[in-house]
């Protein structure tokens, strides 16, 4: 049986919510599970929806307010971990499963990502589970960063 070409979409500019990149245990979220949650355009909701992604809506906190399409994205490193890049005035840093948690409380200004599915059979039960394949973050970086950052080594 020929293997599936995996589903992909990527988000430009991507705004993220409920981010858990630590995986830090909570009344949501298991102890280890690294995630976080995108914002959909309503165009974008449709079609991951009707390609079987888990589309999900935020309530709607005022009457009046349009509803909100989001996602929640699933982070691995064990298997097929993603490219997670770091952007800051002093270059590119790689982050892995033990530097990642640093994007939950930093300062985002830019996000762009790949999110891949993964579609899973339970029983008669099928899904399509949002994982991350690449994401690059750029960070807003305050006066002192910006005057105490190391410049990193070019190739020597």
């Amino acid at each position: 049986m020929a293997r599936e070409e995996a589903k992909t979409f990527m988000i430009e500019d991507a705004s993220l919510i409920f981010r858990n990149f630590s995986g830090k245990e909570d009344q949501y979220n298991k102890e280890g599970n690294m995630n976080f949650s995108v914002l959909l355009t309503p165009e974008m909701a449709e079609t991951l929806a009707h390609d079987g992604w888990n589309v999900k809506m935020l309530k709607v906190q005022e009457e009046g307010d349009e509803p909100q399409a989001y996602i929640s994205v699933s982070l691995r490193f064990d298997m097929m971990p993603p490219t997670v890049i770091m952007m800051t005035s002093t270059g590119r840093v790689r982050l892995d499963e033990n530097t990642v948690a640093i994007l939950d409380w930093a300062n985002i200004q830019v996000v762009d990502l790949i999110v891949r599915a993964y579609t899973w059979t339970v029983g008669d039960k099928t899904g399509t589970k949002a994982y991350l394949k690449s994401m690059y973050v750029t960070i807003e970086e305050d006066e002192l960063e910006k005057k105490y950052a190391i410049p990193q080594e070019g190739p020597g």
